[in-house]
């Protein structure tokens, strides 16, 4: 047994291998070690290889699952190993033959189909990456897979925009040519990747068979019907079906046609920007407190799904973006209607996921019924639709509804029961009354003493011997007893021919009949017949599921498209959200915009309203093909990073085709959105925080157009003063003269105001604050100016720093203010006791004179300590004591 699974293993060198035994899965050497220590469960031994102990460790088969999505999660790939030979063959080979084995299945994290190891709401893909070099740059090729949904799209992409090409889609697990791995220029990328890629041989991303293997994947003998398509894209497309068909073995997953995505039909949004604005994630990774999450009213799991694809990849063709939002304004206008629409889509099962399993051979009865539930609710929709006029994008989406195979739906309605059972092999899964012999192979079952009985009542009546009884033993199974007196009627005339003596008692005699033999075989074989049926009733259905999938998907996928429209039109209604225009001008012109995702938080704080602000970087006239630049100023906590942020978000939901959160929204259509807000380091590539600040702000510089919309916080604050100044200075010249674009520049160099008496388009505004008996009061206002001041010493006090630290930063901040030196700190520093630590004992000192003894002074100058006994000892320290904690400074 154990070279068989060295054998094996062998074969899967990077995967953790589910030896099947019995009722479980072992591991065994190294990959028990791992999987113990991964899953905390204990490492047991087993027999000895080249005379050491074997490490073993198992998990039951029953809760695989389980199991698997623990170790996928950690980044491990899993091969499970079952048995693929009766034990009772192996047998025939010797006593001591073992069961033949292999993997079936290669389980990694973007080959999925269970419902456990998967998100509803989250896209599982699998992306391909390949490459093609040219004369002047390497071209790439991108392909992702969901095989959880069969969904297959394809794209190029060039090697300054691949990361954030990958970030749109969050693939779980990336494939790419091993020697990408080993190439200093591709280093960067695949450490960016981490241990999400995956290296595989060249020979899988080889664009001269790439056509034929995805031909043949689809049983067609051209890809001309699917369109066009670059040697990169074929290659990547070709190499992720190679790789779904070495994972999944003998099944293949029913994948629709490669569609290609062009470059320009999705706003593009590079990685930085993605991570600053929260878009499904927050920074530290919780789904909770994203945008995301904030939007989603969607009721069904293909929705989710496809609210974030809309959400990560918004349009930039404004006829698109419209249909959109004349879909959403049209829910929002027919609201009983649409929750009657909410509804039903609450009915819709997981379709797409459902037929994957199906189709791959892992599915069961319940997927059957989620199939069942959402033709269901397909045909509720279409009811609740007839004879409504609809914008351009329901009417797409009713006629794929309307399409859903009817056929197909009657045959589940009439054959699938109510109530059915996780496994096909626990059977029941088949309505009663839908098939004849089931129903009689059932009765024998389930009823055999009801079905003797009647037997017997008959041959009674027909012999006229009342005593007569069928019974039951190990040596002549079911047979006819009557008295020796009785026996006459059973062995005379035709009656002998019919009834067959088995037996002479010394008091009875026993006989049987064809038709109680029959009925014998038939009780003895009625519950494997009756599960064979039923077994080949759900082959039936599969067969036919698989037949209508493309329909079927077409139909989840109109499903989805209605259930976040509705959710759009929902959220507006809710949050009060307007409609956006979205065209081709250069416009950016918000009124009122509010944060989507602080101002809910607020919301449910039961906090102050969000403060609503406008934002207008509209060009100063139509002949101006280029926006405005805001320099916004002000202090920490003021509410900089809202604004910036918000605007951009503002942009990204008007875009994806939703109502977006202000008064109102005017939107010429951003190519391009970049985002430079926050602080990280990223030390692992030996990057500090002010280099990753500096290569962020190159992207934007070197990439942004006059059509994209540049978010920028604090640029060159990660140096010293004058060369942070001088970038910042460089860099708002640079957006404002070469790159032209729409722009949004938070600084505390208040320096940078003086720009825009030389730049046209750009213009001061600041957060407006109050200050009150020396504290600071943020109103998060945005109103024309520079502020004066950061005020970072009132925030610093509000964050709560010693009142000694508050203190002497005010007096440092007066004399560097004062001083007219050329450099002002050198007169402090003789003013600096070591280090502030004395100036503040001192200044104790003179406040405990000024305000004359304390109490604890003068209840030690009445002590007599000679006059006090033990007891009167102790109570005075425990007195003193409580008087040295009320004293100042303690």
């Amino acid at each position: 047994m154990m070279e068989q699974f060295i054998e094996i293993k062998a074969a899967n060198p990077d995967s953790l291998l589910f030896y099947r035994m019995g009722d479980f899965y072992e591991l065994f050497f190294e990959d028990a070690v791992d999987a113990s220590r991964a899953l905390g469960i204990t490492l047991t031994k087993r027999g000895q290889h080249m005379g050491r102990e074997i490490p073993m460790c198992g998990v039951p088969v029953h809760a695989a699952d389980d199991y698997l999505q623990r170790l996928i999660s950690l980044g491990f790939r899993v091969a499970v190993c079952e048995q693929v030979e009766d034990p009772a063959e192996a047998k025939k080979r010797g006593s001591k033959s073992v069961v033949k084995r292999d993997v079936i299945r290669l389980v990694t994290p973007g080959t999925l189909t269970e419902d456990k190891l998967l998100s509803p709401s989250e896209s599982n893909h699998l992306m391909a990456i390949a490459r093609i070099k040219g004369s002047d740059e390497a071209h790439y090729g991108l392909a992702w897979i969901d095989i959880s949904t069969g969904s297959f799209r394809v794209a190029e992409s060039r090697q300054a925009r691949l990361l954030a090409d990958v970030m749109r889609i969050e693939p779980r697990e990336i494939v790419l040519p091993e020697q990408m791995f080993y190439d200093a220029e591709e280093h960067a990328l695949v450490d960016q990747l981490g241990r999400r890629a995956s290296p595989q041989p060249q020979v899988l991303f080889d664009s001269a068979t790439a056509e034929g293997r995805i031909a043949r994947y689809f049983d067609v003998s051209s890809l001309d019907g699917f369109g066009s398509f670059s040697r990169a894209e074929l290659a990547a497309a070709s190499a992720a079906l190679a790789y779904v068909e070495k994972t999944q073995i003998n099944e293949r997953p029913p994948l629709e046609p490669p569609q290609r995505e062009l470059d320009g039909d999705t706003l593009f949004i590079d990685p930085a920007t993605r991570a600053n604005l929260e878009l499904t994630r927050t920074l530290s990774g919780e789904r909770s407190g994203s945008l995301l999450k904030a939007i989603d009213r969607t009721v069904t799991g293909g929705g989710g799904r496809k609210l974030s694809e809309w959400l990560m990849s918004p349009l930039t063709d404004p006829k698109a973006i419209d249909r959109r939002l004349e879909a959403v304004g049209w829910f929002l206008n027919e609201g009983r209607f649409a929750e009657d629409l909410r509804t039903a889509l609450r009915g819709v099962a997981d379709m797409p996921r459902a037929l994957s399993r199906l189709a791959l051979n892992r599915g069961g009865p319940r997927d059957l019924g989620a199939l069942l539930a959402g033709a269901t609710a397909a045909r509720q929709v279409a009811q609740l639709f007839a004879g409504r006029e609809t914008p351009e994008i329901l009417a797409g989406a009713l006629e794929a509804i309307a399409a859903f195979p009817a056929d197909f739906t009657d045959f589940l309605t009439a054959c699938l029961d109510d109530e059915l059972p996780l496994l096909k092999r626990d059977g029941g899964f088949v309505r009663p009354g839908y098939h004849g012999e089931l129903e009689e192979l059932r009765s024998l079952r389930d009823e055999s003493r009801r079905v003797i009985a009647g037997l017997q009542l008959s041959y009674a009546e027909e012999t006229g011997i009342r005593s007569l009884k069928i019974k039951h033993n190990n040596v002549l199974g079911y047979f006819i007893e009557v008295t020796a007196a009785n026996s006459g009627p059973l062995t005379e005339g035709e009656a002998r021919a019919r009834f067959i003596h088995r037996q002479t008692m010394a008091n009875a005699m026993r006989f049987t009949t064809t038709e109680l033999s029959d009925l014998e075989t038939r009780i003895a074989n009625a519950a494997d017949q009756a599960m064979a049926i039923e077994l080949q009733l759900f082959e039936a259905m599969v067969g036919e599921a698989v037949a209508s999938g493309t329909a079927i998907k077409a139909a989840a996928e109109a499903l989805s498209v209605l259930d976040v429209l509705s959710a759009l039109a929902q959220l507006a209604e809710e949050q009060g959200y307007v409609r956006p225009i979205v065209d081709e001008s250069l416009a950016f012109d918000i009124v009122a915009g509010r944060h989507p995702v602080v101002e809910q938080a607020l919301r449910r704080q039961a906090a102050d309203p969000f403060v609503a602000n406008d934002c207008k970087l509209s060009p100063p006239d139509d002949t101006t093909l280029a926006g405005a630049i805001w320099m916004l100023t002000g202090p920490n906590m003021g509410g900089k990073s809202t604004f910036l942020r918000q605007n951009a978000l503002i942009a990204i939901m008007a875009q994806m085709g939703s109502f977006v959160p202000a008064g109102s929204a005017h939107i010429g259509v951003v190519d391009r959105l970049f985002s430079r807000v926050g602080a990280s380091d990223d030390l692992a590539r030996g990057r500090s925080t002010f280099m990753v600040e500096m290569v962020e702000t190159a992207a934007i510089l070197n990439l942004a157009t006059n059509r994209s919309l540049v978010i920028l916080d604090e640029i060159g604050r990660g140096t010293a003063t004058f060369d942070g100044l001088s970038i910042a200075w460089a860099a708002v010249e640079n957006l404002h003269e070469v790159n032209r674009s729409r722009a949004l520049f938070a600084t505390h160099y208040h320096e940078l105001t003086a720009l825009s008496e030389s730049l046209a388009r750009l213009a001061n505004v600041t957060m407006k604050v109050k200050e009150w008996d020396g504290d600071v009061v943020f109103l998060h206002e945005v109103a024309p100016g520079a502020a004066d001041r950061s005020y970072g010493i009132q925030v610093a006090r509000l964050a709560g720093l010693p009142d000694a630290v508050v203190a002497r930063a005010k007096d440092v901040l007066t004399q560097l203010e004062s001083s007219e030196r050329e450099n002002p700190a050198l007169t402090l520093v003789d003013d600096l006791p070591l280090f502030s630590a004395e100036l503040h004992r001192e200044r104790k000192k003179a406040e405990t004179v000024a305000s004359g003894p304390s109490p604890l002074d003068t209840r030690l100058a009445d002590i007599h300590p000679d006059d006090l006994t033990p007891r009167e000892a102790l109570e005075l320290i425990y007195e003193l004591k409580r008087l040295s904690a009320g004293r100042p400074g303690n």
